[in-house]
């Protein structure tokens, strides 16, 4: 979240709501709005407030900004239908379709639904004929599309989601791979339709509609499957939840601009799951499909399949002990089946094939970022990255949050605080020590004053000329209201508007040397219901409705949990001022006494009500256009936003990507943005949001992890140490080291809220440079892993199920997780805690683990939650400080030095951690290029195999890597070696062997791999 460090004055005027240009438009004018140009259904004028001051002993009058009032983003009293004891059940009310017209083609069948009985019509008008289309697309993925059968250009936007807008997966050949497809459809019109999708080398029903009623109306569709007894079901985003979602929960889908609720919808939308079903095997390999086991030693298989549903309307999947339950307000039910069967597998079909492989991201953007809502000018920030460098913690890149802007309008800087000519001073240091800038960018766009000449803004001025702005139904601007004051939005469906973002951005870069974009309030956000700016342009800029944090009133008292005992006369004065600052806001504005009925939509035949659907989803800021941009403003294409509110986040991430390629050609675009969808990956990273300085958030960091990993968004982190609230030094060291095991790795704050760098504290600092340190030195393993989440799919931060999948036991496991496939982390996640519980799967099998800092083999028990020493440490104690991390047996690790910035790592010598597994034997790859562009000249791939006491390294491609190998180490060598030789030649001294930890560590052997360490392949042996 974003906003500013300035004190805003503020005024409560008497105004009036009016439905006018759009919904629930607040129309609040002065004497002077006939100047705006622009009309309404209903004014009420107001005077203009002024205050008082005196300066220097004179009295003077000032104009106080104008403060939008609260009720201006309140919507109507609707009650999600979900908790309506008065909701329709449309499964007993409507009558299903029935299945006629049958047509078979190549890939599968076409076929006619027509409505079986008398039209329920429960929360829309019902669409008498539909057409159903069944297609093998390739060999591992089955789409299944059921749509109105006319569509015309009256209603094509409300059904079609255009593939310029979402990638649409392509119908593949028929070949006989796609005829091999472990994936059956089967139909049946008894008693109307429904349909199945099995597996056919087990004969598992993985969809089935069966027994159940398919609804479709215009604003309303809904359709159920059942599920097995204690189902597993992963993704669903996004949303703040354990990593299974469970079977009694409903996930919403609708963007929304609000501050992490757990289980609440939140920024993105991901309607994707993973589900993960486990098996016993008996000797004859027969199934048998268990609920319940929780044992790792069973006999067990699993299998995984994958289902997309590509809708962009609001929807919800309502998760019931035996089925899942899909319900939509608009759209077509376009789903996509994948056979797996294994997660890795469903993951690569999904973004592959559906929705787009990752980005791959610069090299310097798995440096550390800092970041605060609250640094004021150039002058704070220099010494921001001068104590950084004090305390020798390595910053890759600094980061500002709206305080730069001026009046917080995009693309400007304020002169005072953040001028063009410290920004070149500032900046050009920056880049002389190989460190980064990015500065966050809203996706609303100040509109001025009319009435102060002043009030000029070139980019709102530029994009009106263009005529880029979303509009009204009456085809005025949308205005809402925002950061900077009453704003208007980009219509991302104009082609233009993709011209002069670009245009605008480049501009500011001319001045402004940012090295990459972060995207904020693009669910889209309005603080307004309506266009509430609409007749008002003379108030501007004017004031949210709630105050900012550390205004009066919203002074910043809270603190994680357990503060009360690890600092109590800070926490009881903390609770103390919290109690009176309460007190004195209901004081001030005493709750109200009344109730509220809930207003309950009607259906209005043959028509759609936008505004206020007549299904209500559970949407967590009440109606649809509350705290967001209204559902009936329209783009340039006729598309109302309640057909693609969703999207906007996504596409604002497209525009954005456009820009930056402009920028900085041949380079890969740095993004990172709030509001997503499904293959927003293929474009930018995302952050979790506005979580808080609380140990939950910080557990829910991993399962929020995990699903963008699912969604293909590996480049995730989290605001470390806590973004709203308070943090304190115990919940800030653990949770710096946790996320210096996450792809982004960030640490930010909001306004007037406790600073949080890690130099605060003393033992913060000493654990962030001890966790980083471990980070860097990994880089090249994190950037391997990168490489091939964008190149074949795979996941880089990954749940234990994932890489262990017959172990049933796992299958909700979330508080500890893999790095890739070869090391895992078990975090601290808990306040007092001087151990954590870790388990260490695989060990049944033969699974050998080691951890990181003792290089010794784990004795652990198959099953056990052993516990692991992980004392908090001090500053003084630095031996007593660390993250429980461990090499998985097998692995070979990849590392160069951990200097300050990732640019001197990358040019510092190579070094390789290897594990060896129960037969003596381990792999490793590591793929190197220049670290920047899009599209490389050249680039280097060194695969690495350990073999019968012997580690060879051979190298492909032309990549110049010139830095040495410096040294190797082999953790499980049982026996000292009597003799180490590097291509035959003996290696007499830097060998050295731990009989207690069983590690052979060679070193120096920079002088032997001068030309560097992959210039020619090579054998280490010993013996």
């Amino acid at each position: 979240m974003a906003s500013s460090s300035l004190t805003w004055a503020k005024a409560f005027l008497c105004s009036s709501l009016a439905f006018g240009l759009a919904h629930g438009q607040t129309s609040v004018q002065t004497s002077s709005s006939q100047a705006d140009g622009l009309s309404t259904h209903m004014t009420t004028s107001a005077s203009a407030t002024v205050g008082t001051a005196t300066i220097n002993g004179s009295p003077t009058t000032y104009s106080v900004q104008f403060t939008v009032p609260a009720s201006s983003d309140e919507g109507p009293n609707e009650l999600p239908n979900i908790y309506d004891p008065q909701a329709k059940n449309a499964q007993l009310l409507c009558p299903g379709y029935t299945a006629s017209n049958v047509v078979r083609n190549e890939f599968g069948f076409s076929a006619t639904l027509k409505l079986a009985g008398k039209p329920c019509n429960v929360y829309g008008t019902d669409i008498e004929t539909l057409s159903l289309t069944v297609d093998v697309q390739t060999a591992h993925r089955l789409a299944v599309n059921i749509v109105p059968a006319y569509i015309g250009s009256s209603n094509h936007s409300e059904y079609i989601l255009p593939a310029e807008l979402v990638h649409l997966p392509v119908q593949g050949v028929a070949d006989a791979a796609t005829q091999n497809i472990d994936l059956q459809f089967s139909w049946s019109n008894d008693p109307t339709f429904s349909f199945t999708v099995l597996r056919k080398s087990t004969g598992d029903i993985l969809f089935t509609t069966k027994d159940t009623i398919l609804v479709y109306e215009n604003q309303f569709w809904e359709f159920v499957t059942a599920l097995p007894e204690n189902y597993n079901l992963y993704g669903m985003g996004e949303r703040i939840h354990g990593f299974r979602l469970g079977n009694n929960f409903t996930a919403t889908f609708w963007a929304a601009d609000a501050g992490d609720p757990v289980d609440g919808n939140i920024y993105g939308n991901h309607p994707f799951y993973l589900d993960t079903r486990y098996y016993e095997q008996d000797a004859s390999g027969n199934l048998t499909y268990v609920a319940n086991a929780t044992s790792s030693d069973g006999n067990y298989v699993s299998h995984s399949h994958g289902v997309y549903l590509r809708n962009a309307h609001g929807m919800e999947a309502i998760m019931n002990p035996s089925n899942l339950t899909w319900r939509g307000i608009g759209g077509a039910i376009e789903l996509y089946f994948f056979d797996g069967p294994t997660q890795p597998e469903v993951t690569k079909q999904y973004l592959i094939g559906a929705v787009g492989l990752p980005a791959m991201q610069q090299y310097f953007t798995f440096g550390y970022h800092q970041c605060r809502w609250g640094y004021k000018n150039w002058t704070m920030m220099e010494d921001v990255v001068r104590t950084f460098r004090e305390f020798d913690i390595p910053l890759e890149n600094i980061w500002t949050d709206i305080d730069y802007m001026f009046q917080y309008r995009d693309f400007t800087n304020d002169p005072n605080t953040f001028s063009y000519e410290q920004a070149a001073t500032f900046l050009a240091n920056l880049t002389a020590n190989h460190q980064h800038y990015i500065p966050i960018v809203d996706s609303a766009i100040y509109i001025p004053n009319p009435n102060n000449a002043s009030d000029n803004y070139s980019v709102y001025t530029n994009g009106h000329e263009m005529d880029v702005f979303l509009k009204n139904p009456d085809g005025s601007e949308y205005i809402g209201s925002v950061w900077p004051g009453y704003t208007v939005y980009p219509d991302w469906h104009n082609g233009k508007a993709f011209t002069w973002w670009t245009e605008s951005m480049a501009g500011w870069h001319d001045k402004v040397n940012f090295s990459g974009i972060w995207i904020d309030m693009s669910e889209v956000s309005s603080f307004c219901v309506g266009s509430c700016g609409s007749g008002n342009l003379s108030l501007n800029p004017v004031h949210p409705f709630f105050s900012l944090p550390g205004e009066t009133g919203a002074i910043v008292f809270d603190y994680p949990e357990d503060f009360n005992i690890t600092n109590s006369t800070e926490a009881a004065a903390a609770s103390s001022s919290s109690a009176a600052q309460s007190a004195s806001a209901a004081s001030a504005n005493p709750p109200s006494t009344a109730t509220t009925p809930y207003y309950r939509p009607s259906v209005t035949p043959n028509a759609r009500n936008v505004i206020d659907p007549p299904y209500v989803i559970n949407n967590v800021n009440g109606a649809l256009g509350v705290h967001a941009v209204s559902p009936n403003a329209t783009h340039v294409d006729g598309t109302q936003e309640y057909d693609v509110h969703n999207l906007f986040g996504h596409q604002i991430l497209n525009a954005t990507y456009q820009a930056l390629l402009s920028i900085f050609p041949g380079k890969r675009p740095f993004i990172i943005g709030r509001s997503t969808f499904a293959g927003s990956g293929v474009w930018a990273g995302h952050w979790g949001g506005d979580n808080a300085s609380k140990w939950y958030y910080m557990y829910f960091s991993i399962p929020q992890a995990l699903n963008f990993g699912l969604f293909g968004i590996p480049m995730f982190g989290v605001d470390t140490c806590g973004f709203n609230g308070n943090t304190d030094e115990e919940l800030c060291n653990r949770w710096m080291q946790l996320s210096a095991f996450f792809p982004f790795y960030r640490n930010h704050n909001v306004l007037s809220a406790n600073s949080q760098e890690p130099y605060v504290w003393a033992s913060v600092a000493a654990a962030t440079k001890s966790a980083i340190s471990i980070r860097y030195s990994l880089l090249p393993y994190m950037y391997t892993l990168f490489y091939y989440a964008h190149t074949t799919g795979s996941t880089v931060m990954r749940a234990l199920s994932w890489e262990f999948p017959n172990d049933p036991s796992l299958a909700d496991a979330d508080r500890q997780f893999l790095l890739g496939p070869s090391l895992m982390i078990c975090p601290v996640l808990a306040p007092l805690a001087t151990t954590v519980g870790c388990v260490f799967p695989g060990v049944a099998q033969g699974e050998v683990w080691y951890d990181w800092y003792s290089q010794s083999a784990m004795d652990v028990q198959a099953g056990e939650n052993a516990t692991i020493d992980a004392p908090l440490g001090t500053f003084t104690h630095p031996l007593q400080r660390h993250i429980p991390v461990f090499v998985r047996g097998g692995s070979i690790l990849p590392q160069q030095e951990a200097l300050y910035t990732t640019f001197e790592s990358r040019h510092s010598s190579w070094s390789l951690l290897a594990a060896l597994d129960m037969e003596g034997s381990a792999t490793g790859t590591v793929y190197i290029d220049d670290g920047e562009s899009l599209y490389q000249k050249s680039t280097l791939m060194v695969d690495l195999t350990i073999s019968e006491n012997s580690l060879y390294a051979s190298a492909r491609g032309l990549y110049p890597d010139t830095n040495p190998l410096a040294n190797v180490t082999v953790m499980g060598v049982m026996a000292e070696p009597s003799s180490v030789t590097l291509n035959g030649k003996k290696i007499s001294n830097g060998v050295a062997y731990n009989s207690t930890s069983k590690c052979l560590k060679v070193t120096g052997l920079g002088s032997a791999t001068s030309a560097g360490a992959w210039a020619g392949d090579w054998t280490l042996s010993w013996a």
